[in-house]
């Protein structure tokens, strides 16, 4: 690092100090290099939620990261829960590996122990000191507050214990953030001087810092109302409240230098521990834990003799020799990734459901597509049976990491969870953390409230902003599309200041969360991968990193869904099984007229997936005959493809005639009357038409579908050129390509729609056969919904 370089930050508050910091990880690296800074360190309160997103951003930027966390440390050992009167911040830095490991640890002591706040011990940081630099924590820190209230024995005596904790590995910090009057705040005042004699006394080294928690000055006053948002405060209350300066910005080298002109020492040290710091927090490949000695034989023996009882029960869709060559290509391609860990992991996790009477789901997204998922009874979906592809899932020529979702009785996913601890090790299994944001209309009404504005004036501004798809759009667009707040903001100066400070505070993290869905299992205790997190309203850890990032730094997430309608179906069989009949629901035909006669006359209140007024309409249109019908309308009843409801319904009913497109591929659109309604039919198409592998098709759908331009481009000539090949004019490969490319967006994914449309059919099934102890089923789920129940009436 150059000498010249002049201060690095080394106490930056991003957006993950919820409702604190308002520096965005992604202009983090930008903000550094406009400042001529090599190096920044991230210290979020109490937390490491953007530690390794941070590090590769910074990395990627050309920008060396300095992995850190502000933690709340307890002043007193004497046993108290950590109630926020008794903590004060001090700030640690990863050095090296071992010291990112132990920061790790401590992070997870934070939330990890009974108490009424995270906070860590001094017998906490001596446990995990090693490969750790250490500052004070400036003036709000404990050294700083001691000093400040005229304990200076006190003080000295914690120095000694950290210098201790900490050789040479020790650093008082001093913090300047003079007011508008030009005076330091009276803590700074108060602890500078006794800090910096401690420190000499001690051959100590001193270090500045500036308390970073926004970008630049002119964001004071949008802060100072997130101050407000985050503690229930007004912004121009009289009484106390928590209140930063103006200083509390990233400073340029420059500016900080002149702060501490008579302490030049204090900024060169920054540099010193930015030289020192030289551990970065990198992606990794996943981790599994080990099922069996030999994953491998273990993955093939489980899946031929599952599909062996497979094909003794059902009604094969082609011959045996199909299923044995899929099951073999799947089984290969699964090896070959290095996955059969994963499929004997979720297959264990459901087969104990099962054999616990815990109802799962039949599949859901991509992976009832394979064969060795049905085998291994993951899925309850015939593949050959309604055409689904295994590439869908699992691409060889996209290396990933397979991604299984499952639905359980929701009333018992609880039990398999513990199920997973109990197998694994509970410091081995955790929940997803998940982060709210501070989306547009929120940041109105929450600006709104601190300025003490009427609630009737806010609620109509944020109604004044459009909702695009399911979000409302940013304030900014807001105000180029909708005149009339614009004329508000004129009209009204606290207006004006409302949707200016709502600019730029919105996007801003405002809350963590655990996810629905997502579990890690990791082969080890999961703080050596990553720092862990409990909500309060749970008892079982999550990890700090959100799914992308989780995943990046090495564990495997896999989704256990509660789905209500198991819950319903399960209701209903318990019902009947008390009347002495016996149903298995995984065997009821698929071709009940008594069924799809309910569907054709849209009596489906309670029907799973069909129940809502617009389902209702189509279903009356489409008349169901089958259960291709179901799975066609669960993928088409969505904004874009349900366009094509209209044409669907009057092509099935005769009352139109079916658009043919080419010889080559009319046959894949059989079952859709003409109309590309799943991905795996651009799929395909693709492989038909223009001679492309199944793993091709996946990676031109998904390029279409996401509008990447480049490989799109590079595409289209091999597709043009695969379909010359097969005898097609250049006219209507181009036709069927701009086709492809409109579908791959709208397209959904068959497989997904093919297992609940399975689960729809099953209740309209119960509805139709025994509609009383189906509807009990229901409404004992529903019981608490006085609302519902009168539907139900």
């Amino acid at each position: 690092m150059s000498r010249t370089a002049g201060f690095v930050h080394l106490r930056v508050h991003t957006e993950y100090s919820l409702l604190e910091g308002a520096i965005r990880i992604g202009e983090l690296p930008e903000l550094c290099r406009k400042a001529g800074m090599p190096a920044v360190a991230v210290t979020d309160t109490n937390n490491m939620f953007a530690a390794l997103e941070f590090s590769v951003a910074a990395t990627d930027a050309g920008i060396q990261p300095i992995i850190g966390c502000q933690v709340a440390l307890e002043l007193d050992n004497a046993g108290s829960r950590g109630s926020s009167a008794d903590l004060a911040p001090v700030v640690v830095l990863a050095q090296s590996r071992e010291g990112y490991q132990n920061l790790l640890k401590l992070n997870s002591r934070l939330y990890l122990r009974e108490a009424d706040e995270p906070h860590v011990t001094l017998d906490d940081l001596e446990g995990h000191a090693e490969g750790l630099i250490c500052l004070t924590g400036g003036p709000d820190g404990p050294l700083g507050r001691l000093c400040s209230s005229g304990q200076r024995g006190a003080a000295e005596a914690l120095l000694e214990k950290l210098a201790e904790t900490f050789p040479k590995r020790l650093y008082v910090e001093l913090q300047r953030h003079p007011t508008e009057s030009g005076q330091l705040p009276e803590p700074e005042r108060l602890s500078e001087r006794p800090c910096i004699e401690m420190a000499y006394e001690r051959g100590l080294p001193l270090v500045a810092t500036n308390d970073v928690h926004f970008p630049d000055s002119d964001m004071y006053e949008a802060h100072d109302a997130l101050i407000c948002i985050a503690e229930g405060s007004y912004v121009d209350q009289q009484a106390d409240r928590r209140r930063f300066t103006q200083q509390h910005y990233f400073k340029s080298p420059a500016e900080m230098t002149a702060l501490f002109a008579d302490l030049p020492e204090a900024i060169e040290n920054t540099l010193e521990i930015a030289r020192r710091c030289a551990h970065v927090a990198e992606r990794r490949e996943p981790i599994l834990p080990r099922f069996a000695e030999d994953e491998v034989e273990e993955l093939r023996r489980h899946a031929k003799e599952g599909l062996e009882a497979r094909l003794a029960v059902i009604v094969p869709a082609a011959p045996r020799a199909d299923y044995e060559r899929r099951l073999a290509y799947e089984l290969d391609t699964i090896e070959g990734m290095g996955f059969p860990g994963y499929f004997l992991i979720v297959a264990d996790i459901i087969k104990w459901a099962k054999n616990n009477a815990i109802p799962v789901g039949p599949g859901r997204g991509s992976g009832a597509g394979s064969l060795v998922a049905y085998a291994l009874t993951i899925t309850d979906l015939d593949p050959l049976r309604y055409s689904l592809f295994f590439e869908r899932f699992l691409n060889p020529e996209r290396v990933s990491m397979p991604d299984f979702d499952i639905d359980f009785c929701m009333a018992r996913r609880e039990e398999v969870i513990k199920y997973v601890q109990e197998k694994y090790g509970r410091d081995r299994v955790a929940q997803i953390i998940t982060f709210g944001a501070l989306l547009s209309k929120a940041a109105v009404r929450d600006v709104g409230r601190v300025l003490q504005m009427p609630y009737g004036q806010v609620d109509r501004l944020s109604k004044l902003i459009p909702v695009e798809g399911v979000r409302p759009v940013s304030i900014e667009r807001a105000r180029r599309e909708e005149p009339r707040l614009e004329e508000a903001a004129r009209a009204e100066e606290v207006v004006d200041r409302l949707l200016n400070y709502g600019q730029q505070v919105e996007g801003l993290l405002r809350n963590a969360s655990t996810h629905a869905a997502g579990v890690v299992i990791g082969d080890r205790p999961l703080d050596e991968r990553v720092p862990l997190y409990r909500d309060p309203r749970s008892e079982m850890p999550a990890t700090q990193f959100n799914m992308k990032w989780v995943e990046q730094a090495g564990l495997v997430k896999y989704d256990l869904l509660g789905l209500k309608t198991l819950t319903v179906i399960q209701n209903a069989l318990d019902l009947l099984c008390a009347r002495g009949i016996e149903i298995d629901i995984g065997q009821i035909p698929l071709d009940d007229e008594k069924a799809f006669d309910l569907y054709s006359k849209a009596r489906t209140v309670a029907v799973f997936q069909v129940e809502g007024s617009g389902m209702m309409d189509a279903l009356r249109r489409m008349k169901p005959t089958c259960i291709e019908d179901i799975v066609a309308l669960v993928a088409l009843y969505r904004p874009g493809p349900m366009e094509s409801i209209p044409e669907y319904c009057d092509v099935k009913n005769g009352r139109a005639e079916r658009q043919a497109l080419h010889p080559l591929i009319d046959h894949v659109l059989d079952e859709t009357q003409g109309i590309i309604v799943y991905q795996e039919q651009v799929m395909q198409i693709a492989q038909e038409m223009a001679g492309y592998t199944l793993g091709g098709a996946d990676l031109l759908r998904r390029a279409m579908g996401k509008k990447i331009k480049s490989a799109m481009d590079a595409e289209r000539p091999n597709f043009m050129e695969g379909a010359r090949k097969n005898g097609v004019d250049d006219r209507t490969a181009r036709k069927i390509w701009d086709l492809l490319e409109k579908f791959a967006d709208y397209g959904f994914n068959k497989s997904h729609a093919a297992a609940y449309a399975v689960v729809s059919y099953q209740t309209a099934w119960l509805k139709a056969n025994y509609p009383v102890e189906f509807m009990a089923g229901v409404m004992n789920c529903d019981i608490h919904l006085s609302e519902k129940l009168g539907v139900y009436a």
